[in-house]
C-alpha cells in the first residue's frame, strides 16, 4: 500500500483556466518589453488579418520608426502589394495617417501618425475644439462670508499673480483670504485675453497715498475696469480644391492623383509591356 501524505494538497492547483472547448489562455506577466493593444483594433469586423497584424506591429515601434512600403516588405514575406493595401485600410479607418510635410533644408518628406485608439483621439479632440465660457468676475462681499475654495486647486495662475503684487508696492500685501477671494476676479481678466503684465499694470498704478483697504480697493478696480472679451477671429477664406497627394504603390514615392491605389508615371511605365 502506498504511504499516505496527510501535509500534502489534496491535488495541484492548476494555472490555466479550463474551457469547453475553443481556446484556453495560459498568461504570464510580461515584466517588460510589452504593447498594449486595444480589443477595437484586434478584434475589427472589417479589417483584413494582414491590417490588424501591421497595425499591431507598427504600435510597438519606437517614435521615427521607417514604416514605408518598402521597409515593411523587406520585414516581412506578404511582399509590398500585400502590405501597400493593408495600409490603406488601415489609413481608411482611421489607424495611421500620412502627411508630407517640408524640412528646413526644403526637402518634403512622409510622416506617418499611427493612432493606438482613433475613437478615443477624435472624442477628445471634439471635446478640446468646444469653447470654453469665461467665468464672470465675483462682486467683492463685505464680511463676514464664507471660506472660499482655494485658488491652489482652481485658479492657480490668478492666485500666483495676486501674491507677487507686494513686489510693486508692500501695502500690496495680500492675506491668504483675500487672496482666495480675488483670484476668481482676476482669473476673469486672463479668460478675456489680458496679459499678466498687463493686469499688475493696471491693478497696481497710481495708488492713493493714504491707502489702507488694499484687498477692497482691487476688488473695485477688478470690476470697474474688467476689459471686454475679445472679438472672435474671422474665419479663414476656403482655400481651393487641389488634386490630393497620394504615395505610389510601387515604390512609395508622393505624386499628385485623383485615384486612390494609384501608381507614380515612372512605376507604370516600368509595367507597361514593351513593343516587339
Amino acid at each position: 500500500m502506498a504511504e499516505q501524505h496527510p501535509s500534502a494538497p489534496a491535488r495541484a492547483l492548476s494555472l490555466v483556466r479550463r474551457s469547453v472547448g475553443g481556446v484556453t489562455h495560459v498568461r504570464e506577466r510580461h515584466p517588460n518589453r510589452y504593447t498594449i493593444v486595444g480589443n477595437h483594433l484586434t478584434q475589427h469586423r472589417e479589417l483584413s488579418l494582414t491590417a490588424i497584424g501591421l497595425a499591431a506591429h507598427i504600435q510597438s515601434l519606437p517614435d521615427g520608426a521607417s514604416v514605408d512600403i518598402r521597409t515593411l516588405a523587406e520585414r516581412f514575406p506578404e511582399g509590398r502589394d500585400r502590405i501597400a493595401a493593408a495600409l490603406r485600410e488601415l489609413e481608411a479607418y482611421g489607424y495611421l495617417e500620412r502627411v508630407r510635410e517640408r524640412t528646413p533644408d526644403g526637402r518634403m518628406v512622409t510622416r506617418t501618425l499611427a493612432y493606438n485608439h482613433p475613437e478615443g483621439t477624435r472624442t477628445r479632440r471634439a471635446r478640446e475644439s468646444q469653447p470654453v465660457e469665461a467665468e464672470q468676475p465675483v462682486q467683492p462681499v463685505r464680511e463676514p462670508q464664507p471660506e472660499p475654495a482655494a485658488p491652489e486647486r482652481t485658479y492657480p495662475s490668478a492666485a500666483a499673480l495676486l501674491a507677487t503684487f507686494r513686489r510693486d508696492d508692500d501695502r500690496l500685501l495680500l492675506s491668504q483670504r483675500d487672496v482666495h477671494r480675488l483670484a476668481p476676479a482676476v482669473a476673469a481678466w486672463l479668460e478675456r485675453g489680458a496679459a499678466p503684465d498687463a493686469v499688475r499694470r493696471t491693478l497696481t498704478a497710481s495708488l492713493p497715498p493714504d491707502l489702507r483697504h488694499p484687498a477692497a480697493f482691487l476688488a473695485h478696480r477688478l470690476t470697474a475696469l474688467l476689459p471686454p472679451p475679445l472679438p472672435a477671429a474671422p474665419a479663414p477664406s476656403p482655400r481651393p480644391a487641389v488634386v490630393p497627394l497620394r504615395n505610389c504603390n510601387g515604390c512609395d514615392r508622393a505624386f499628385r492623383s485623383p485615384t486612390p491605389g494609384a501608381r507614380c508615371r515612372d512605376c507604370r511605365h516600368a509595367a507597361a509591356p514593351v513593343a516587339a
